[in-house]
């Protein structure tokens, strides 16, 4: 098994369209590129839209989500959800600390 974790801290933005608005954590470019490497030449599997399997700490509440690359950076972008947002009091503009691990 290999085991792929770190912390880091990013802020939470928002990206909205007509229909909804979703909250992204944007990891740093260099996690980003070590994931992709992993993903790529050592895991050997790829889900849709390039997503990685995670499981991811915020303060006091830990879930299971996937992280997707974003077209407008080299890093992968980690969504938010609402329950974690109402939970934690994460609004856009807020930075936050992140422990996220990939398990294989």
């Amino acid at each position: 098994m290999v085991d792929l974790s770190f912390t880091f801290t990013g802020e939470c933005w928002l990206w909205q369209t007509t229909a909804t608005a979703w909250h992204f954590i944007t990891l740093p470019e260099d996690k980003s590129e070590e994931i992709k490497f992993f993903n790529e030449n050592l895991h050997g599997k790829t889900r849709g839209w390039g997503a990685v399997r995670v499981q991811v700490t915020v303060g006091k509440t830990t879930w299971e989500t996937s992280i997707f690359p974003y077209a407008k950076s080299k890093a992968y972008i980690l969504p938010i959800k609402a329950e974690v947002r109402k939970k934690e009091k994460i609004l856009a503009g807020d930075v936050v600390e992140v422990m996220l691990k990939i398990n294989v």
